[in-house]
């Protein structure tokens, strides 16, 4: 297998084509390896296999474009053209189910798939991100299937991606990277295949340290934000900016907090802190709390908008509010766990209309302007670029009621003529 890899002659699969398997696989292709993708979706099948991506990132499209014209890759909706792979990169989504426990669902059917059509010697590569021991009890359900022993008939690795949205393929080749194995044998296969594009510093370790590591990195900002969050709300308590606050106190050293603002969303913040503490035997209330508290931001941004509103003299069960952003984060179109989708669900019920603009995902508007025409409110959800130099003046003429809410912090100084709130904008 080494000497396949060192060669570029390993053939790879790679099951789930969606924010982190396309790039990956795109990678692996231009890496000079033969890789298949597997996704059930088949129209994003046919997407890819014409050389168009169905996600926004940059990069992605030539990238792709390249790969697919160099033949080294193509995707697939049959199991039968993944049989007999050399690699299995496993990249599914592990979302939380309706009482915040793990829905694995996804991930063992991955498993399920590879287990019936992978050889002896086969190295099974899992990027999703899982609660801790999953990787061993994955490897034990290969073995019930195949009959196959992990650790000297397969090689089997979690190998947790840590990329940001909109720059995913240079974090993926600069990031550091974490391969931890069933066995010290199945990390150093994975390291030695990832080393053919990743430039950043890669450590090996066990399976299980490996999913607590990638577990914790994202309950740290979680944790973090969190704390930043309760700051924003003993700002409005004090009737002071928190985010000059913030900028003075990170003139400290020692000190760097993180950014506040109307949740918190992703694939990855939302649910793995409770992926984290899952299997654990104690309940730990740093963590549950700190997600209950960036939980509740939407709510928070849904109040300051009502409480402008009232100052505007506008019911809200009159009012037209239009929500700049859908997207978790700027300048993406991921709305994964998205605190733009949560506050739109908590004020839906209560007024006349709501509308939404966003230029990545699109919305109930094409544009921003059919967006504002006639509204009461505007809502800034996203931090998108795009809305942070708006003529606030000039659209404020296609408004109704000049109500203006940032969730973000995009508008620094409060614009004339509006009323204006923001998370964390005690002063105003």
């Amino acid at each position: 297998m080494l000497e396949k890899i060192e060669g570029r002659k390993a053939e790879i699969a790679v099951i789930g084509l969606g924010y982190i398997g396309l790039p990956t696989a795109i990678m692996f292709a231009n890496a000079g390896f033969h890789v298949t993708g597997y996704e059930i979706r088949r129209d994003v099948v046919e997407k890819i296999n014409s050389g168009k991506a169905h996600i926004v990132e940059p990069e992605i499209d030539d990238l792709l474009k390249k790969a697919i014209e160099n033949g080294t890759l193509r995707a697939t909706s049959d199991p039968g053209e993944i049989k007999n792979k050399d690699v299995y990169i496993i990249c599914v989504q592990t979302p939380l189910k309706e009482d915040k426990t793990p829905n694995l669902e996804y991930l063992q059917n991955a498993i399920e798939t590879v287990a019936k059509v992978m050889k002896k010697g086969s190295l099974i590569i899992i990027e999703s991100t899982v609660p801790p021991l999953t990787t061993a009890k994955m490897a034990e359900l290969v073995e019930r299937i195949t009959g196959l022993t992990p650790g000297e008939d397969f090689y089997m690795v979690h190998a947790p991606e840590r990329v940001m949205p909109g720059r995913i393929f240079k974090e993926l080749v600069y990031n550091s990277r974490i391969f931890g194995g069933i066995t010290p044998e199945s990390a150093e296969l994975a390291e030695r295949l990832y080393r053919s594009f990743v430039k950043g510093q890669t450590f090996k370790t066990s399976s299980t340290v490996s999913e607590v590591v990638k577990l914790m990195e994202n309950t740290f900002r979680d944790v973090n934000i969190a704390l930043a969050n309760e700051f924003a709300l003993l700002a409005h308590q004090y009737g002071i900016d928190v985010f000059e606050a913030i900028e003075l106190a990170n003139t400290h050293p020692r000190v760097k907090i993180h950014v506040p603002g109307i949740g918190v969303g992703g694939h990855c913040l939302p649910k793995d802190p409770h992926l984290l503490v899952w299997p654990a035997e104690r309940d730990f209330g740093l963590i549950r709390l700190a997600r209950e508290i960036n939980d509740s931001m939407p709510l928070l941004t849904r109040e300051l908008l009502f409480n402008a509103l009232h100052e505007a003299n506008v019911p809200p069960n009159r009012a037209v509010v239009a929500v700049l952003g859908l997207a978790y984060k700027g300048n993406s179109d991921d709305t994964r766990n998205s605190p733009a989708l949560a506050f739109i669900g908590a004020i839906r019920d209560d007024v006349a209309e709501v509308r939404t603009y966003d230029p990545f995902v699109g919305g109930t508007h094409k544009n921003l302007e059919a967006a504002l025409k006639g509204a009461d409110a505007v809502v800034i959800a996203t931090d998108h670029t795009a809305f942070r130099s708006l003529d606030w003046e000039k659209l404020g003429m296609l408004m109704r009621t000049r109500v203006l809410v940032d969730g973000r912090h995009v508008i620094d100084e409060p614009p004339r003529g509006f009323i204006f709130r923001g998370v964390g904008r005690g002063r105003y």
